[in-house]
């Protein structure tokens, strides 16, 4: 500080006021940053990383253990790839869907096909089984091009089409070689004639979310979106070309495969990329290859936080850590334990145009509307009917909105062709899929909104915080867990005919555990059911408890009366029987008094 201050009082209002003119300026970069993307509709995410390189050339764009890619190396890689889309007939908007390890090759690969009109459907590759070929069929590829360690999750998946499975690396015997084709052609950029037009409005990537209800959806990701994404992000963060960003969450996510990503690039700077994330060796990795910036999820800091002092984590050069879930009663003992100067929470959804950013650090705030952009907030607040999951219209068929403090889903107004293409709601590759979320004749005839399907208050000062999520989906382990998939699997396996998912809350940890309460006959087999379930779905989304009933209550039209259930919890004491999928033991054990202490007080790995 330039001067001494008579008073905490006046100390903390100095500070006050510095945050907040930090904040107006992140806004303003932002907002800068973004404003030309619809004015130079030509100008796509791969021109935009190709000027780079013509600027950055050796400087090293994506750094990792397996390998490393400078902005020429990563243009060059992009180019063989967009050539090789070219010459295997792919038409603008036909999708190859890619499956791949974290790995600066999944990027150079997606930006090659995009570049060129392609749409890269990025699946999730935990998926096995049904849920694979589900998220495959629906991208309907004429092209799959998969990790040769993954192909033998791949071939029994069932996957339909006429789609041609291409393989990357060694060990793939009997498919041809997509990393080999690549490097037949020629990494120099492409010549006016072999381009096409693609433009902002065109369909980039295919990013899946469970959104409300059902299995995965793909959603429809247009250039301007990552485009928007990745500008407003580098606005925010002011991201420069001397910043490294650590980066281990999947990249075929929006937030580790796009944003962390993006806002780096577009600055010259580097981002070094990890397989997958690991607690014991986070520090020393930042330390080591010299980060200034990390991306999270909530559940990443709560792992960090309860591991084990690490003599790096306090020798790092972090500026800046951004992400999203940060729970309030981990955010202050994170930013203190490990010296982290600033905490840039957001919220966000793959599909939706609601955004909200806390840049001025507020713990537990998932962001604020600044006073100079209240004439357009990102979200409205409005009253829900928590039984039928819809909000709530008062005698005029209107929506009601929310006082300050009270609980609502978040909504955002449509305003596809709005110059701020963060406003946009560009779909799902279902049409009914897409309907579903959007919310009509909201507060005036005709008018149209975007659900969110999150619950959220809104404080005097205009700071946001995530409540709850409505539907059948719950977050569990940084990923969206689809109650409907779950049930789906449950009800396959033989002598389980009714199953009823949800998530329940365990103190101290991010979203909520999956439980299922199925009615089943008594002699049911669970080590039969535990292999079952392995087998057909990803590790995060297989229940965590398990309540076997002779039957189910129902509602007066037949419907599981679920909130019961979800009161009652893993208690054995309310709830009786219940089983908990123990990691170590590697099955459903019984939960009893002492094991429900336990896992209550987070004394056993969940």
């Amino acid at each position: 500080m330039s001067r001494l201050f008579d008073s905490a009082t006046e100390f903390d209002s100095a500070l006050g006021e510095r945050r907040a003119v930090s904040a107006a300026r992140a806004w303003q970069r932002a907002l800068e940053l973004t404003a030309p993307i619809t004015r130079n509709p030509a100008r796509i995410l791969p021109t935009v990383i190709e000027e780079g390189a013509r600027r950055f050339r050796e400087k090293p764009a994506l750094l990792s253990e397996r390998e490393s890619l400078t902005y020429r190396e990563l243009m060059e890689r992009s180019n063989r790839y967009a050539r090789w889309a070219l010459d295997i007939g792919l038409e603008k908007g036909d999708a190859v869907c890619l499956l791949m390890p974290n790995r600066p090759e999944y990027l150079a690969v997606w930006l090659g096909i995009t570049s060129v009109g392609g749409v890269a459907a990025l699946v999730n590759t935990n998926l096995v089984g049904a849920s694979l070929a589900h998220c495959v069929n629906i991208a309907r590829p004429k092209h799959i091009i998969v990790a040769a360690e993954l192909l033998p999750n791949c071939l029994p998946a069932g996957l339909t089409g006429d789609a041609r499975i291409w393989a990357h690396g060694d060990g793939c015997d009997g498919f041809p070689r997509v990393d080999h084709a690549a490097n037949l052609y020629s990494g120099e950029t492409l010549a006016r004639s072999q381009r096409r037009d693609v433009t902002i409005e065109d369909c980039a990537l295919y990013l899946y979310t469970s959104g409300a209800t059902g299995m995965p959806k793909a959603a429809n990701v247009s250039h301007g979106r990552l485009l928007q994404w990745s500008s407003w992000f580098a606005g925010m963060m002011d991201t420069r070309q001397d910043d490294r960003l650590y980066n281990c969450l999947p990249m075929y996510h929006s937030t580790g495969g796009v944003l962390a990503t993006g806002a780096v690039l577009i600055a010259g700077g580097s981002v070094v990329i990890r397989e997958k994330f690991s607690a014991n060796q986070f520090w020393s990795e930042v330390v080591r290859w010299d980060c200034t910036l990390f991306q999270y999820i909530g559940e990443l800091c709560r792992y960090l936080l309860q591991a084990e002092a690490n003599p790096c984590e306090m020798r790092h050069r972090i500026r800046m850590c951004c992400g999203n879930g940060l729970r309030p009663d981990v955010w202050s003992a994170f930013k203190d334990r490990f010296g982290v100067p600033q905490i840039f929470e957001f919220y966000a959804s793959t599909e939706g145009n609601v955004s909200l950013f806390n840049i001025e650090g507020k713990p537990g705030a998932v962001g604020r509307v600044p006073p100079y952009l209240a004439h357009r907030p990102p979200a409205v607040l409005v009253q829900v009917d928590y039984e039928k999951g819809e909000p709530v219209r008062d005698m005029r068929g209107c929506c009601i909105r929310c006082r300050a403090g009270e609980p609502g889903e978040a909504i955002g107004k449509l305003r596809n062709g709005s110059p701020s293409v963060g406003a946009w709601f560009e779909g799902y590759t279902n049409d009914e899929a897409t309907e579903q979320k959007i919310l009509r004749n909201v507060f005036e005839p005709g008018d149209a909104w975007y659900r969110t399907g999150d619950v959220m208050r809104q404080d005097e000062r205009g700071f946001f915080y995530f409540v709850d999520r409505l539907g059948d989906t719950f977050r569990w382990k940084g990923e969206n867990v689809s109650t409907t998939e779950v049930s789906e699997a449950l009800c396959a396996f033989p002598g389980i005919g009714q199953a009823l998912v949800y998530g329940v809350a365990i103190p101290g940890c991010d979203g909520r555990a999956g439980m299922a309460t199925v009615v089943a006959r008594v002699d049911l087999d669970l080590a039969a059911l535990r292999r079952h379930l392995l087998n057909c779905l990803p590790s995060y989304a297989v229940p965590l408890f398990l309540r076997v009933r002779s039957e189910l209550e129902l509602t007066a039209t037949f419907k599981p009366i679920r909130n019961v259930l979800q009161r009652q919890g893993y208690d054995p004491a309310s709830a009786g029987d219940v089983w908990f999928h123990s990691k170590e033991q590697q099955a459903f054990v019984r939960v009893d008094q002492h094991l429900y202490v336990r896992i209550q007080q987070r004394q056993i790995h969940l």
